[in-house]
């Protein structure tokens, strides 16, 4: 069954066409191997590939460094949104790849759409980061764009999708029908580092819808996030509404969370960062698409 027509049937609506991918052959199922990848990039010629640091980029990454060797280049787009770690991790995944890795400055806090934080965020700052990236591709004479968006990711209302499709970005994962349980397992055949990472998103997805976004909340946010990874935390989210925050950590790391000293630690290191209030969500994180690897 093709993904469109499979996604049609769960109400889901999705183009024929989704960055060069014909979605009505696309199968569910992995239908390309990892080497019928390569040979796709390969004869795309020479790319750019967005790489987050996160696993489904950085598998992109190694596929296209072994398609096209000195003809390809990573590239992290850095800016408010993009936690220092996270731009760390990408410069040390890309090193272990071998592959070239630019890090490009592109600010849709420039954006009073993306500022607004409305439904359609995601959309302007995608924007903002596709054209940064093609002004950059175009520089250096690369044919082809490529990012991880996989199978999985047409499940969810994603506005960013529609900005990268319009920038031109290919999906080789859509292509081969590959979905984030495929990814994981050739990350981790593949050798790299951060094939059972946590799926992480950007700081501005920690603030409610309609709130304002800026740059002071956004740096607020990951220092909050930070001293609570420092103290082992798997995943962490801190989210915020009217000045309060809610933090969120694996389920499997609620009670660690939740037991003293360490909760009563980080509810005032939080207040010190300037929340009004804090609250240690006994829920965990609800996270439902990228359920973390059973580690062996």
């Amino acid at each position: 069954m093709g993904v469109a027509r499979g996604l049609r049937e769960k109400g889901m609506v999705t183009p024929p066409m989704i960055g060069g991918v014909d979605m009505e052959t696309s199968s569910a199922a992995p239908r390309a191997s990892a080497d019928a990848i390569v040979a796709w990039i390969r004869s795309r010629g020479p790319a750019l590939i967005a790489l987050s640091g996160g696993v489904d980029s950085s598998l992109v990454a190694s596929l296209a460094y072994e398609a096209l060797g000195e003809r390809a280049v990573a590239v992290t787009v850095s800016n408010a949104a993009l936690a220092t770690r996270e731009s760390d991790r990408a410069a040390s995944v890309a090193r272990s790849i071998g592959i070239a890795h630019v890090l490009l400055a592109a600010e849709p806090l420039d954006r009073p759409e993306y500022r607004a934080n409305g439904a359609d965020r995601c959309y302007f700052c995608r924007a903002v980061e596709g054209s940064a990236l093609r002004a950059y591709g175009a520089r250096r004479g690369l044919a082809q764009y490529l990012d991880g968006i996989h199978v999985d990711d047409l499940a969810d209302d994603r506005p960013g999708l529609r900005a990268v499709n319009e920038a031109g970005f290919a999906h080789p994962f859509l292509w081969a029908g590959w979905s984030k349980p495929d990814i994981r397992a050739n990350a981790r055949a593949r050798g790299l580092p951060n094939w059972d990472r946590p799926s992480d998103a950007c700081l501005a997805s920690r603030v409610a819808r309609g709130e304002p976004i800026d740059r002071e909340l956004l740096a607020r946010i990951e220092s909050a996030e930070g001293l609570i990874l420092d103290r082992g935390f798997r995943r962490v989210r801190v989210r915020t509404r009217s000045g309060a925050a809610r933090v969120e950590v694996d389920p499997g790391e609620v009670e660690r969370l939740l037991a003293e000293p360490t909760a009563g630690e980080v509810t005032l290191a939080l207040k010190q960062l300037g929340f009004s209030t804090v609250t240690l969500d006994p829920r965990g994180y609800p996270g439902k698409h990228d359920p973390l690897p059973v580690l062996r």
